[in-house]
């Protein structure tokens, strides 16, 4: 578990007096890799500050998903404080990619917080204008750019939220979050492998060249 201290320093874009408040009511919990925080359906009643680790939050169906954005430390969820706010189903799940310390902000502590620290709105408008330039960016990449950039981009992103090269995924993994079917997956990795753009390893990939 994280010291006091260094959960302060986490949150040290906000002011004292809402960190005191936010120590005193909040709950941080530790989460396991793989672990689900929030499904498509359910009520949101908390909204999540990474303080440690890594959150996946996408859309889907059964054999298909489609990867929306990661949430790293000292980033939130905009898609949980929409939700949370306006007492709404969720549209989205978020699992936690690895090993992660997450602050949880209940609903009715939220809506009073957001009229009386103007510092939490300024952390749900920055994320809000980094969500929406990512969404821009993946429009983009459906309509404009083929399955193999896709691909890269997605490995090349992999690598720079984990801080791994290889990363440690299955083809099946991959075609889940890009929405796609896993033998196509396996088609395009062998393709780049064979231009020297990815090396598949046992059970994981390693980027030899990013985008």
């Amino acid at each position: 578990m994280m010291e006091i201290k260094e959960i302060e320093k986490e949150l040290s874009y906000f002011d004292p007096p809402l960190i005191k408040e936010i120590l005193e009511v909040c709950v941080i919990k530790e989460f396991p890799e793989n672990t689900e925080l929030v499904r498509e359906g359910q009520f949101v009643k908390v909204v999540p500050i990474v303080l440690q680790g890594l959150v996946k939050v996408f859309i889907g169906q059964t054999e298909k998903e489609l990867l929306l954005y990661y949430i790293q430390p000292k980033q939130t969820c905009i898609m949980s404080f929409s939700a949370c706010l306006k007492n709404e189903k969720s549209k989205f799940f978020a699992i936690t990619e690895k090993e992660s310390t997450v602050l949880l902000i209940p609903s009715d502590k939220l809506s009073r917080w957001v009229t009386e620290y103007p510092k939490i709105n300024q952390l749900f408008y920055q994320q809000f204008d980094l969500r929406y330039g990512e969404l821009i960016d993946t429009i983009n990449h459906l309509l404009f750019d083929r399955l193999d950039k896709r691909l890269i981009s997605y490995l090349s992103e992999k690598i720079t939220v984990t801080g791994k090269n290889p990363i440690k995924i299955s083809h099946k993994q991959i075609a889940h979050d890009m929405g796609t079917a896993r033998e196509v997956i396996s088609r395009l990795i062998k393709k780049l492998e064979h231009q020297k753009i990815v090396r598949q390893l046992h059970d994981s990939i390693e980027i030899l060249q990013r985008d």
